[in-house]
Parts: structure tokens; C-alpha cells; sequence
């Protein structure tokens, strides 16, 4: 088993990031998710949000797992917890990690390994998809409120041309 962890700090505040974690998938970067399911989701007694969701990818082994067909004896379990950045409200703390298993044949380490490097450049893939959201939800919000001051002003305007 190859255990693999990441850290990284994202500048948005915690509910911000929360909106565009559950709205991550679909998008460009990330296009070999081809389906997310929620197994269970629950609020803790702290009112901590756990969710548990089953991600369906088609983004492939290393040609050499292709070959010999070890695709029923991997397995990558990802945990993703998001924290209110300690110091700052205005940040979040992404935490990371992967338990990897390549079960069954003698090149388990070295194919754990190749799939700890794709996870990592995966990761990255994944911290640029959550700030293509986020850009994304801020432009709905952005459109939304630019639409309820214009649907705001014409009846004023009308009602000031009618005078």
C-alpha cells in the first residue's frame, strides 16, 4: 500500500470553496470523472458535513498495468477534508490523501507508485478545476445581481418618464 498526502491553502473563504466542491464535476480540467455518486452524506454532531461520494473515472493505469489487465486489483481511496484556514477567514486548508493498493502481482510497489504520481498530478488538475468553479459561481452571482438591478431600475425609470 502507498500512502500519498497534500496540502494546500486555497484563497477563498470556506463556504465559497464548500459550493464549489460540491459542484466540481463536470469540468475541462478534470475530464476523465465521467460520473459522481453520493453514497452518503450526514452532519456530525459538531456540525461537521461528511459525504461520501464514489467517483467513476476513465483516466487509465500505466500502459504496463494495461497490458497485463490489473485493472480488478487497484484501488485509490481519497480522503478530501476542507478547514477554515486557522488565522484567516478569508482562506481555506484543503487536506489531502490517498491510499493506494495494487493487490495480487509482484510489481505492486512500482505501480503504486506510478499511481501516487498520477494522483499528485491529478491533485493539482483537481485545485485548478475549484478555482474554474468558483470563478464560475462568482460570474452566475455576478450576472444574477447585475439582472435584478436592471429588472430593478426600468420600472423606476418608466415610472419617472411617466411623470
Amino acid at each position: 500500500m502507498k500512502i500519498w498526502a497534500s496540502e494546500h491553502i486555497f484563497n477563498h473563504p470556506w463556504e465559497t470553496v464548500i459550493k464549489a466542491a460540491m459542484q466540481k464535476y463536470p469540468n475541462p480540467m478534470n475530464p476523465s470523472v465521467i460520473g459522481v455518486d453520493v453514497l452518503d452524506r450526514q452532519v456530525d454532531t459538531q456540525g461537521r458535513l461528511h459525504s461520501h461520494r464514489l467517483l467513476s473515472t476513465e483516466w487509465g493505469l500505466p500502459s504496463i498495468a494495461k497490458s497485463i489487465s490489473f485493472t480488478n486489483m487497484v484501488s485509490v481511496d481519497e480522503r478530501l477534508v476542507y478547514r477554515p484556514h486557522p488565522q484567516d477567514p478569508e482562506k481555506t486548508v484543503l487536506t489531502q490523501e490517498a491510499l493506494i493498493s495494487v493487490k495480487g502481482v509482484s510489481l505492486s510497489s512500482y505501480l503504486e507508485g506510478l499511481m501516487a504520481n498520477t494522483i499528485s498530478t491529478n491533485a493539482s488538475k483537481g485545485r485548478e478545476a475549484m478555482e474554474w468553479v468558483i470563478h464560475r459561481l462568482n460570474a452566475e452571482i455576478e450576472e444574477l445581481a447585475a439582472t435584478a438591478r436592471g429588472s430593478i431600475r426600468v420600472p423606476m425609470a418608466a415610472a419617472v418618464t411617466e411623470k
